[in-house]
C-alpha cells in the first residue's frame, strides 16, 4: 500500500472538506438570490451574506484547536504546498490589493503595475534567496531566527520591537477595509463592525494559532476568489461572450484606448520621480490605461518595484507561513504556487479595471445630451461616483470615482442582481480576514515567544507555552483594532509604507545572515535599527514633503544603508563564534533535521544538567 506524504499526512480528504465548505459559501450566496428574487428585505439579505461566511469562519477555528507548541505555533508543519501558497497569495494581496490596487488601476492604469509586479518579484526573490534556508532554519517567528541564528538575545528583542511597526500598519489598513465592507453590508456603526471583526479574529486564531490561521484563511481565501470571480466572469461573458475575464479583455483594453484618444485624455509626461498616486476621495480619471509614466516617474516605477521586491520577499507577517510547509522543497512549492494565484489576482483586479473604463468610455464617447444613465445614478446615490454639470456631452473631468469603490461599481454599471454587490462586499471582508489573520499571529507569536520569554533561548513547554501565545495573539488582535479605529493615514500608502520599512529593516539582514558567514551580531543590530530608521525618516518626509525621494521609495534609501551598516559593523568587530559558523553551514544544506529543533533539544540538555 502506496504511504502519503508527510504534506498530505495532515488529513487526505482536505480536498473534499473545503470542497463543501465552498458548497455551503455558494448556498449562502444562491438562497440571498432566491429570497431577492421573492421580495425579502435587501438589508436583512446583505447581513445574512456578512453573517453566514462568518459563522462558518468560526466552525473552522473551533474545529482546528491545538494543544502541542509545534502545531499551534507552526501548524504542525505539515501543511500542503497548494493550502499554504493560496494563503501567502492572499495575505500578501489582500482587501488592499483587492479595493485599492483594482482603484488605482482604474484611475491611473499602467503606473500601478510597480505594486503587482514589485510583488511578484518578492515571491521570486523569496523562493530563491530565502525560503528553503528560513523553513531549514525552522524558527517560529522572524526574531526568534535572528536572535538564535546570531546567539544575541538583544537582537531577538530589537527585531521584535522592529517587526511589530509593518506588521501594525498592514493590521490596520486591512481591518479598516474590511471594517468598510462589513459596515455597507450590515448597516451597523463603524464601532459595532470594529467589535464583530475582533471576536471574529479571536474565535479563528485562539483555539489553534496558526494551525487555526491556516484552515480558516483558506476557507476565507477561496471564499474571496468565488465571491469576486463570480460577478466578475458574468460581466466578461457580457462584454466579451468569454467568461475568462484575466484573457479575455485585451480587446476591451484596446477599444478603451481608442476611446480615450477620441476622448482627449491627454499623454502625461512627468519628472523622472514623480510620485503621484491617487487617495481615496472622489476624482477622476487621471491618464490613459495603457499610457506609461503620468501619475508615477519612470526612475520611481523601478525604484518603487524594487523597493516592493524588498518588501514582500522580507514581510515579517509572510515569511512565517515557511515553517507550515513539509519541508525544504515544499517551501519552494509554496512559492510557486502563492505567485502563480497572486497572479491571477493581479490580473482579476486590473480586468475589473478595464471593464470600468470600458462602460465610462461607452457613456464620454457616446453623441448626443449628457443623460445620466441608470447605473450612474446609482453609483452616484452609493457615493462611489459625482456627477457635475456639464451642458451637451459629459467629459472625464465631469464623472469622478471614489478609487475604493471602483471594485464595487462594476456589479452596479453591469447592472447585475444586488446579491452581486453584497457578494464583493463579502469578498473584501474575506481577503481582509486573511491578511488581518496572518499580522495578528505573526505580531501574537512574536509577543509570546521573543518578547516574554524573549530572555531566554528554551521557552516552557505545555499549556503555559500555549496560554502566551493565545494571550499574545489577543493582544495583537486588540492593537490591530485599536489602530484600524484611530489611523489618519491612507490604507494604501500604511502598506506601501510597511512594505518599505520591514524591506529595509530586515532584507538585507536575512540575506547576508544566510550567505555571508563574517556578519556578526553587532553588523546585524546596526543594519537592523539603520535600515529600520532610515526607511521610517524617508517615509515621514516624503508624506510631509520635505524629503526628496517620495513614500513609497523609502527602501530605495534604507535597503542600501542597512546592507552598508551590516558590512562596515561586522568587519569592524570580531567574528563570529565557531558554533554560529557551523549553524550558517548547515542552513544552507537542504535536507536533514531542523536546527531549530536541534537547538531547542541542546538548550533543553543543558538546562536538565545543569539542574542535576
Amino acid at each position: 500500500m502506496a504511504t502519503l506524504s508527510p504534506s498530505r499526512a495532515v488529513n487526505p480528504r482536505l480536498g473534499s472538506y473545503f470542497g463543501i465548505f465552498l458548497s455551503g459559501f455558494a448556498a449562502i450566496a444562491l438562497l440571498s438570490l432566491i429570497l431577492h428574487s421573492l421580495g425579502v428585505e435587501p438589508s436583512v439579505l446583505s447581513l445574512a451574506m456578512l453573517l453566514g461566511p462568518l459563522v462558518l469562519y468560526m466552525a473552522i477555528g473551533a474545529a482546528t484547536h491545538a494543544s502541542d507548541p509545534l502545531d499551534f505555533f507552526a501548524a504542525g508543519r505539515r501543511v500542503p504546498a497548494f493550502f499554504n501558497g493560496l494563503v501567502l497569495a492572499t495575505s500578501a494581496f489582500g482587501a488592499t490589493g483587492l479595493v485599492g490596487l483594482t482603484g488605482l488601476f482604474f484611475l491611473i492604469g499602467f503606473d500601478a503595475l510597480f505594486i503587482a509586479i514589485g510583488a511578484l518579484g518578492g515571491f521570486v526573490i523569496m523562493a530563491v534567496l530565502l525560503a528553503p534556508f528560513l523553513r531549514k532554519f525552522g524558527a517560529f517567528t522572524i526574531p526568534s531566527y535572528l536572535g538564535r541564528r546570531f546567539e544575541s538575545r538583544p537582537l531577538r528583542l530589537a527585531t521584535a520591537l522592529v517587526v511589530a511597526v509593518p506588521i501594525l500598519m498592514v493590521l490596520s489598513a486591512e481591518l479598516r477595509f474590511a471594517a468598510e465592507a462589513a459596515a455597507k453590508l450590515s448597516g451597523w456603526s463603524h464601532g459595532q463592525v470594529f467589535l464583530l471583526l475582533y471576536l471574529v479574529l479571536l474565535a479563528t486564531l485562539i483555539p489553534g494559532g496558526m494551525r487555526s490561521m491556516t484552515w480558516s484563511s483558506v476557507a476565507q481565501s477561496l471564499a474571496a476568489v468565488l465571491a469576486v470571480m463570480v460577478p466578475v466572469i458574468i460581466v466578461a461573458a457580457i462584454v466579451t461572450t468569454l467568461p475568462v475575464p484575466q484573457l479575455t479583455y485585451g480587446p476591451v483594453l484596446r477599444a478603451v484606448g481608442r476611446s480615450e484618444a477620441i476622448q482627449g485624455l491627454p499623454i502625461i509626461l512627468p519628472p523622472i520621480l514623480a510620485f503621484d498616486l491617487p487617495g481615496p476621495e472622489l476624482q477622476p480619471i487621471m491618464k490613459r490605461f495603457a499610457d506609461p509614466f503620468g501619475a508615477v516617474g519612470a526612475g520611481a516605477f523601478v525604484l518603487g518595484t524594487l523597493s516592493m521586491m524588498a518588501g514582500v520577499a522580507s514581510a515579517p507577517w509572510l515569511l512565517p507561513r515557511l515553517a507550515a510547509a513539509p519541508g525544504v522543497y515544499d517551501a519552494r512549492k509554496t512559492l510557486g504556487w502563492a505567485t502563480f494565484i497572486f497572479g491571477i489576482a493581479m490580473l482579476t483586479a486590473s480586468s475589473v479595471a478595464v471593464f470600468m473604463r470600458d462602460f465610462l468610455m461607452d457613456l464620454l464617447v457616446t453623441p448626443g445630451p449628457a443623460i445620466v444613465p441608470p447605473w450612474l445614478a446609482d453609483l452616484a446615490k452609493r457615493g462611489f461616483a459625482s456627477i457635475t454639470e456639464t451642458g451637451t456631452q459629459f467629459t472625464t473631468q465631469s464623472i469622478s470615482f471614489a478609487r475604493d469603490s471602483v471594485i464595487l461599481s462594476l456589479p452596479v454599471a453591469a447592472q447585475l442582481p444586488p446579491m452581486l454587490l453584497d457578494l464583493t462586499l463579502a469578498a473584501i471582508v474575506a481577503a481582509g480576514l486573511v491578511t488581518a489573520s496572518a499580522a495578528v499571529t505573526a505580531l501574537g507569536h512574536v509577543l509570546s515567544e521573543d518578547t516574554l520569554f524573549g530572555s531566554t533561548w528554551d521557552p516552557p513547554h505545555g499549556s503555559a507555552r500555549l496560554h502566551a501565545g493565545r494571550g499574545g495573539i489577543a493582544a495583537a488582535a486588540a492593537a490591530g483594532i485599536l489602530a484600524a479605529a484611530f489611523a489618519a493615514s491612507d490604507p494604501i500608502r500604511m502598506v506601501l509604507n510597511a512594505f518599505a520599512i520591514g524591506g529595509s529593516a530586515l532584507f538585507p539582514v536575512l540575506v547576508l545572515s544566510i550567505w555571508w558567514k563574517r556578519m556578526n551580531a553587532y553588523g546585524a543590530m546596526a543594519g537592523l535599527l539603520t535600515g529600520f530608521f532610515v526607511a521610517l525618516l524617508v517615509a515621514t518626509g516624503g508624506q510631509s514633503e520635505t524629503a526628496a525621494l517620495p513614500v513609497a521609495l523609502a527602501a530605495f534609501a534604507g535597503v542600501p544603508a542597512a546592507a552598508a551598516a551590516v558590512l562596515a559593523v561586522s568587519f569592524a568587530t570580531p567574528p563570529p563564534s565557531r558554533h554560529v559558523l557551523e549553524l550558517v553551514r548547515d542552513i544552507r544544506v537542504p535536507g536533514g533535521e531542523i536546527l531549530y529543533d536541534r537547538e531547542m533539544r541542546t538548550q533543553r540538555l543543558k538546562k536538565q544538567r545543569q539542574l542535576g
